[in-house]
């Protein structure tokens, strides 16, 4: 198992890790969640915000086969909060060069149930890792409401932004996540945390 950490979407799909990640999300946000999102070729979830600017965070497997992956969009640029539910929020959305927004969330639905909640622990503990290595101070994101309440119960210092509304794509809610020294430790609190995820032989920078 590996995180890769991935900057800009350029030639992302004549890579076998990412083109599996783009194909689970069309599995996940498309046929199974049945967002009215781009399908590029029939077989790839790829939007707008699939740009030099994002970030990927990658698990995969040993033969680089996609387990688990979040894009990370900055918050001074157009993303998805500011742009399109910003609605949502009580205020306005949290933005600055220490904020960015975790995007498609996603978990390969090729893998059964308990092999995807022990890529979710290692995909949470990524993020916090990823945002303590690069100065990330919050993150915000969009959840529909069944994800929000486990988002919360991961025991870190998250917030509603707003009251959930109803979308094309569900009741959703907006939320912000602080990230400090301390939250490893509070996820570990609820059995989240999963330090060997974030060993440095695990974790390898994309080229």
């Amino acid at each position: 198992m590996s995180i890769i950490v991935q900057s800009g979407a350029s030639a992302v799909l004549s890579d076998r890790t990412f083109r599996k990640m783009f194909e689970d999300r069309k599995s996940v946000f498309v046929d199974l969640l049945g967002w009215d999102v781009p399908v590029l070729d029939g077989r790839f979830e790829f939007d707008e915000f699939d740009n030099e600017r994002a970030t990927y965070l990658i698990i995969a497997d040993d033969e680089g086969d996609h387990l688990g992956s979040a894009r990370l969009l900055p918050t001074t640029r157009r993303h998805i909060l500011g742009s399109l539910f910003a609605s949502l929020c009580a205020a306005p959305p949290p933005t600055g060069p220490q904020v960015f927004e975790i995007t498609r969330f996603c978990l390969s639905p090729r893998h059964r149930a308990a092999g995807r909640r022990v890529v979710r622990r290692q995909l949470v503990t990524a993020l916090v890792w990823h945002a303590l290595e690069t100065g990330i101070r919050t993150y915000t994101g969009v959840a529909e409401m069944a994800w929000l309440q486990q988002i919360l119960a991961f025991g870190w210092d998250c917030r509603p932004l707003g009251v959930p509304a109803r979308f094309d794509c569900g009741m959703i809610a907006s939320i912000a996540i602080e990230i400090g020294r301390d939250t490893p430790e509070l996820l570990a609190a609820t059995g989240i945390w999963d330090a060997t995820a974030i060993a440095p032989a695990q974790v390898r920078e994309a080229a």
